[in-house]
């Protein structure tokens, strides 16, 4: 499936401006400015200035939140997002309600304890943003992520991603049947996006901690539903014969 433009110029506008500068630039101003964000269950709360703003929303980390604060501007972290700034790229530092800077193995565990899978869907999504995907949160189409190849006001996404672990023994429970990976399939194909499995394999790693990822290795799967016409004689030669 070949990437879907939005409007005339949109693919020339992502090749001049590199997902992988974008981000580069958005750790630069992070590390030089010491941003810390505040742990807020789930999620991470980052209080932003205008510059800040415009660079996450660039390089797709997170979105803004509406606040009764009208002199402050909020954006609301997912799990993956703000772990991956912070350990990924080591350019956030996050602060619990104590007032005192989390590390990682903290927040891993903090995390690991409101979403068991968090170690699986952790290495899906850093695998991908390594790749300079950029991965969203999949709620509304049943999956976990869905991966774009740039901005998503540039470009339809074309990824429907589901995280599972090796021999999907995952707590979800997902593709288990036929009929669970028909309708997944079905649906990514009704939305025109492919269905790509990311298989993560922990190496008989326990995830105590985040230096477990190291280990983990991942594979890549896509799916999508057969079309007899493709199997078929070629069309064109047919009508040649026939003449």
């Amino acid at each position: 499936m070949k990437p879907r433009w939005k409007g005339k110029g949109s693919e020339a506008k992502a090749m001049a401006d590199p997902m992988s500068m974008i981000v580069s630039q958005l750790q630069s101003f992070l590390i030089q400015s010491e941003t810390r964000g505040l742990l807020s269950s789930c999620s991470v709360l980052v209080e932003v200035d205008a510059e800040l703003a415009d660079l996450l929303n660039r390089a797709c980390f997170g979105r803004p939140r509406i606040t009764a604060e009208k002199d402050k501007q909020w954006f609301q972290l997912d799990m993956e997002e703000a772990f991956y700034l912070c350990f990924s790229l080591k350019c956030l530092k996050v602060v619990g309600e104590d007032g005192c800077i989390k590390s990682n193995e903290e927040l891993w565990g903090h995390w690991k304890s409101k979403k068991v899978v968090f170690p699986v869907s952790f290495k899906a999504y850093s695998h991908l943003r390594h790749k300079n995907w950029i991965v969203r949160s999949g709620l509304q189409y049943g999956v976990d992520f869905v991966a774009y190849r740039h901005h998503p006001a540039l470009v339809h996404s074309e990824y429907a991603v589901l995280a599972v672990s090796e021999g999907n023994n995952d707590q979800n429970g997902r593709l288990r049947g036929w009929s669970d990976v028909h309708c997944t399939v079905r649906l990514c194909g009704s939305v025109a996006k492919t269905l790509l499995i990311v298989i993560v394999n922990n190496n008989s790693q326990c995830a105590i901690s985040p230096s477990c990822l190291e280990h983990y290795t991942v594979e890549e799967r896509t799916i999508t539903r057969w079309n007899p016409e493709q199997s078929r004689e070629d069309q064109e030669i047919l009508e040649n014969r026939a003449k």
